[in-house]
């Protein structure tokens, strides 16, 4: 069989190899799958009113501005929100063992661990965040909240302190729509609706890049870095 034929990705002699590419193969689709918003910059006159500049903006830039507002906002019972979320997942055929694992050990893990970990959340996450599924995106509520402020806590920190500026990167491919659509945006504003997986290594984001561009030669290739 020719291993390189452009629709056969890979060849494997058992079950757990595929399993385990398959899995990879998610696990890289939901990180290049991030929604994003692209704001060109405006040339408007003084005379244009906050309305009229309100209605040039995406509406899923603006739904996801508010849901976090409202997500941010909400005092629940954690305790609760966690058995919503774990009959939920039992309802959608989660693994029993992640979902046990998940609520019997979560808070004694930093809601960081949990995002990075190998598991159904990050998936979750991200697919309820791309489609702005509200069911799934309500669910997950506590999480969102506690994860978003660990990270303000951590940039909050790093700001007090003064410490050494550090960089981050990203390797992401982009649509041939979207890559247009960042160009046309230059000067503008560009929007992630979603959590973000950096890394401090340049050769892994580009590496990342590179592998998934020769898995689809149809995607741009792009290499995002911030100094913090």
């Amino acid at each position: 069989m020719d291993k390189n034929w452009s629709k056969v990705k890979g060849v494997h002699g058992s079950i757990k190899s595929i399993c385990k590419q398959l899995t990879k193969a998610t696990r890289s689709c939901d990180h290049t799958a991030i929604p994003m918003s692209f704001v060109p910059k405006q040339n408007a006159s003084d005379t244009t009113s906050s309305a009229q500049k309100l209605d040039q903006l995406p509406p899923i830039y603006m739904y996801s501005v508010i849901f976090k507002d409202i997500i941010l906002e909400i005092d629940d019972d954690d305790a609760k929100s966690m058995n919503t979320l774990v009959n939920f997942c039992r309802q959608h055929d989660i693994p029993e063992n992640e979902i046990n694992e998940f609520k019997q050990e979560y808070y004694k893990r930093s809601p960081i661990w949990w995002y990075t970990k190998e598991m159904f959340l990050y998936g979750m996450l991200h697919r309820a965040l791309r489609v702005f599924d509200m069911e799934v995106m309500t669910k997950l509520g506590f999480f969102i909240r506690h994860l978003h402020l660990q990270l303000a806590q951590l940039h909050q920190e790093r700001s007090s302190n003064f410490q050494k500026v550090f960089t981050v990167y990203r390797g992401q491919t982009l649509s041939q729509m979207d890559f247009q659509n960042l160009l046309d945006s230059k000067g503008g504003l560009l929007s992630f609706n979603n959590f973000l997986l950096t890394t401090k290594n340049r050769e892994v984001a580009m590496r990342f890049v590179e592998d998934v561009m020769q898995r689809n030669q149809d995607t741009v290739g792009v290499f995002f870095y911030h100094d913090y």
